[in-house]
């Protein structure tokens, strides 16, 4: 009897004992996640202590994120399809102040409720069919992320040019097929190692790297614009004696298409820009995006093509590359030059990586897997996808048409903003129950499946025309008739209209009324309060500083 006891004794020890799995799943999983609400404290509605960004913070985001090598490149791609320097600019300013409209009107979303896209979609699409425009979203981080940081890198490479100019004949020990040279492995390697700590930095404390980014890239911008011109002039080059050469409808379809590609460019923003509105004082704060960005976008693309003309005279060749421009710099003078302004294209190319991508797609993972992944952790995730399991080198050299395919991205990402502003403008009033979009049984379930069909059929109305013209750039020995080339020229007017029309079409004949509230309802700061224990833990985990309490009037 005895030796029975013993048995059961030590077999309900076993039982009593965690697993390996439990141990680890003890270890992995944050300390602010509410299992009941699928969210942690990077989830949550920011609470009033982290919302510091103001107007000024927005201008210096939008100044760092046009400031950059690739806004030197602007004009180059519509000058080679027959545009004047300044129909280019023209399509650039228009398409950046139209994007910029855009990105004011959704980023109000995440100033008001202070919540980030991943939450908001869930009011327009459903509980469960927003996790497919989550992983889109994030698809489109990862991929951008990667071909960022081969920009990075081209920054430290010509960093260490400068310092060493021996750096130049490095032997390259890669085989031809890895298509990658030992010289850039290296930089990028360097640019790497420089960026992974600054993804430890939280959001609301990035508004001081966009700062120096902002001040610093338009000085570099203005110096190597003032060199060209003291050096050479540009009175007499092809570039400002170039005329645009188109006429009559191709001259207004080809405007279009640079307009379509630009604005492309920014789609993505357009789309989760309450990943960082939310972080707003105010809901008015980041009204000056549609100033700042297209004003920016403009000045730098002028730059750009200034640069490129000087280099014409200058070294015989058209350098739309600021790095290919500074690394001619060789005299001991030109080094140090060269140095100083690949050193602050750096900074600048490390911010616009963190704010455009890295910072959107570790939201959208946070939001994927709530228990495991804040901001923090997602970031370092996307970094080493993006940067070494996407291998952005092979991509750039070897995959044109994945580039096209990505570029055309905004297909799918106009029709999801169309729905998305339809949705709190036109449908639901501006109000939402913030603390119901946590809640998946919640009345922004929609059915069973956690689908609102209204936003399923206005957004495959918003992108299935569209997918005739897309596919001949992706693939060029396809050919379409000349009306879809057309269409897709206009994808994202069309994408952001049509899906906007049909959505409110169909919810006004078929609302779902168990989403039409009276009044908003806002994270209430006492909400907050008695989850303040979760945030205080988790943000001193992640460096946020000290436990700040907030009271039933949200104050400190």
């Amino acid at each position: 009897m005895s030796s029975e006891k013993n048995s059961q004794s030590s077999a309900s020890a076993e039982l009593a004992r965690p697993s390996i799995w439990s141990k680890i799943d003890s270890r992995i999983a944050l300390s602010s996640v509410d299992a009941a609400r699928r969210s942690n404290a990077d989830l949550d509605p920011v609470p009033p202590y982290r919302r510091t960004w103001r107007t000024h913070n927005f201008v210096m985001y939008w100044i760092s994120d046009n400031f950059s090598p690739s806004g030197f490149r602007n004009a180059a791609s519509l000058m080679l399809l027959g545009l004047s320097w300044r129909d280019s600019l023209i399509c650039i300013t228009v398409a950046q102040f139209i994007i910029a409209c855009v990105i004011v009107l959704n980023g109000v979303v995440g100033s008001r409720y202070h919540i980030n896209f991943s939450i908001q979609s869930r009011a327009s699409f459903g509980y469960y069919f927003s996790y497919l425009m989550i992983v889109m979203r994030m698809i489109v981080g990862i991929f951008w992320y990667g071909i960022q940081a081969y920009t990075g890198a081209e920054c430290v490479q010509s960093i260490i040019f400068a310092i060493w100019p021996s750096f130049h004949n490095v032997p390259n020990r890669l085989p031809e097929s890895a298509n990658i040279t030992t010289q850039f492995m290296t930089a990028y390697v360097v640019y790497f190692l420089i960026i992974l700590p600054v993804h430890w930095v939280p959001m609301h404390h990035l508004k001081w790297l966009f700062t120096i980014k902002s001040i610093t890239t338009p000085i570099v911008g203005f110096a190597i614009m003032g060199w060209v011109i003291h050096t050479v002039g540009v009175s007499n080059t092809s570039l400002w004696s170039q005329q645009t050469t188109l006429h009559g409808s191709q001259l207004a379809w080809t405007f279009l298409a640079g307009m379509y590609a630009n604005i492309g460019t920014w789609s993505t923003l357009g789309v989760n820009v309450p990943d960082f509105t939310r972080f707003a004082v105010d809901d008015k704060s980041a009204y000056i995006t549609a100033f700042v960005l297209p004003a920016t976008g403009c000045l730098i693309t002028f730059f750009g093509v200034v640069c490129a003309a000087g280099s014409n005279i200058l070294y015989g060749q058209i350098l739309w590359d600021p790095l290919e421009l500074i690394d001619n710099w060789t005299s001991p003078g030109g080094r140090a030059a060269a140095f100083f302004c690949a050193f602050f294209f750096l900074i600048s190319q490390i911010g616009v990586n963190i704010a455009a991508n890295s910072i959107s797609a570790a939201n959208d993972l946070n939001c994927l897997f709530p228990k495991y992944i804040n901001i923090r952790r997602g970031q370092l995730i996307v970094a080493f996808i993006g940067s070494w399991a996407l291998t952005p080198w092979n991509i750039l050299t070897g995959a044109p048409a994945f580039i096209s395919f990505m570029s055309g991205y905004s297909v799918w990402l106009g029709p999801i903003v169309g729905i998305l502003l339809a949705d709190f403008y036109l449908v639901h009033k501006k109000k939402y129950d913030v603390w119901e979009l946590y809640n998946k049984d919640g009345i922004y379930r929609y059915n069973k499946y956690g689908t609102n069909w209204r936003a399923f059929v206005a957004f495959f109305i918003g992108w299935v025309p569209l997918l005739p013209g897309f596919i001949p750039t992706v693939n060029s020995s396809i050919k379409v008739s000349e009306g879809a080339t057309h269409l897709y020229n206009l994808g994202y007017f069309y994408g952001v209209g049509a899906a906007a029309l049909s959505y409110y079409i169909l919810c006004r004949f078929w609302p779902a009324k168990e989403t039409m509230l009276e009044r908003a309802v806002y994270p209430d700061a006492d909400v907050i309060q008695a989850h303040d224990g979760r945030y205080m833990e988790e943000d001193v985990d992640a460096g946020f500083g000290d436990a700040i309490v907030v009271d039933n009037e949200g104050k400190k």
